[in-house]
């Protein structure tokens, strides 16, 4: 596995998971950001709005984001494979 794709995937993964994780917490208390988690809860299997909601947003996001970015980073590399570069 590249390094430099692992550490950016890595990276995303952590950031949304984060989101999620505190977005989650302050929704169960507070009530804020619960339209935007009502589209989380219909995309994420077992996701809710509570305590243990958040940590399996965590999860769920970090994967999500991980996999996503890996994706991408990797189809970038590729193609720019392909590319001459002209000094």
């Amino acid at each position: 596995m590249n390094k430099r794709l692992h550490r950016w995937a890595l990276t995303g993964g952590l950031i949304w998971g984060a989101i999620m994780f505190l977005t989650t917490l302050a929704c169960a208390y507070t009530g804020y950001g619960r339209a935007f988690l009502d589209i989380w809860v219909s995309i994420y299997p077992g996701f809710n709005i509570s305590l243990w909601g958040s940590l399996i947003g965590f999860v769920y996001g970090f994967l999500d984001l991980y996999v996503g970015i890996y994706i991408i980073a990797w189809v970038a590399k590729q193609v720019s494979k392909g590319k001459k570069t002209y000094s």
